[in-house]
């Protein structure tokens, strides 16, 4: 069951989503043979309250949530939960998180080389103060501009974590590629929102927040599919995925691993399932591992 997402191999295709798993104190709650990597709840280097609740919303087949990414700092990161991560036996992946490309490299400097951080993945749906307000995620140039910050700081592997709120998802896969970005995470979460009709006020504090669960699925595995086709540099699917049939549509549309997150929220042996059930679909099949699976991927 392990997989070679660039010059890392993982001993199997599942990870845990950011922002699902907080900073790992979800792990213990799992079949840890199951995961093959954790990404972490997303840091910034200061610490951040994030919004004021209501803040999760359950929706037809997935939830929103608004939490304004809270977290402790980077400082509180290294103290408390580095340590922990530095025991485990698969590695954990830091979400970074900033305002300019300054800070994501000023944040990736602090944690290069801190034992227990195996790599990042950097969060491009955050707002440039820079520019306005715009998101990192939806300029090639500033995806492009935070990458080499982060790829410049360290020598871990640097993943980058795509928005789907684009016209064209190959464009920004393709720029953040040559900035040196060594896999991508396609998709974040869509933004949407929810009204109660007994207050005609939406149900989220901040109005607005990100859409996740099986509801994005088909979204998600057709822009995971189109960013592969862009790029060279492995793909790790994500959005909506709850069983083994889920997480095998993204690994034939051509993902290398896939990351499972809200479906763990509604049964905690999620990952469990999903990756003893890619290992059945294979061994029915004759096939030795996952990138044997015949991929999906024709070129125009």
């Amino acid at each position: 069951m392990s997989v070679d997402v660039g010059a890392l191999t993982l001993r199997g295709p599942i990870l845990a989503a950011s922002g699902t798993f907080g900073y790992g104190t979800e792990v213990p709650l799992l079949e840890r043979r199951a995961l093959g990597g954790m990404v972490s709840k997303g840091i910034f280097l200061r610490p951040r309250s994030g919004t004021p609740p209501p803040r999760i919303v359950e929706t037809p087949s997935g939830m929103l949530n608004a939490i304004g990414l809270q977290g402790p700092g980077v400082e509180a990161l290294i103290r408390d939960y580095a340590p922990k991560w530095a025991e485990w036996d698969f590695p954990v992946f830091v979400n970074i998180n900033g305002e300019s490309a300054a800070e994501y490299a000023e944040l990736t400097a602090r944690l290069d080389g801190v034992p227990g951080v195996a790599g990042f993945e950097i969060n491009i749906s955050c707002p440039n103060v820079e520019q306005g307000g715009l998101y990192f995620g939806n300029d090639p140039r500033a995806a492009a501009a935070v990458t080499d910050a982060v790829r410049k700081r360290t020598r871990l592997p640097v993943w980058v974590k795509l928005t789907p709120m684009v016209s064209d998802i190959g464009v920004i896969a393709r720029a953040v590629e040559a900035a040196g970005a060594d896999a991508l995470c396609a998709i974040n979460t869509f933004v949407g929102m929810s009204i109660d009709l007994n207050v005609y006020q939406p149900r989220l504090s901040f109005r607005t927040g990100g859409l996740s669960g099986p509801a994005i699925r088909p979204l998600a595995v057709h822009l995971a599919h189109q960013a592969a086709r862009a790029v060279r540099i492995p793909v790790i699917g994500i959005g909506g995925i709850a069983t083994a049939e889920d997480a095998l549509e993204f690994l034939v549309a051509g993902c290398t691993a896939v990351q499972v997150g809200t479906a763990t929220f509604v049964n905690p042996r999620a990952i469990a399932e999903v990756h003893d059930g890619i290992a059945a679909f294979l061994g029915a099949r004759g096939l030795s591992s996952p990138a044997d699976l015949p991929r999906y991927l024709p070129r125009d």
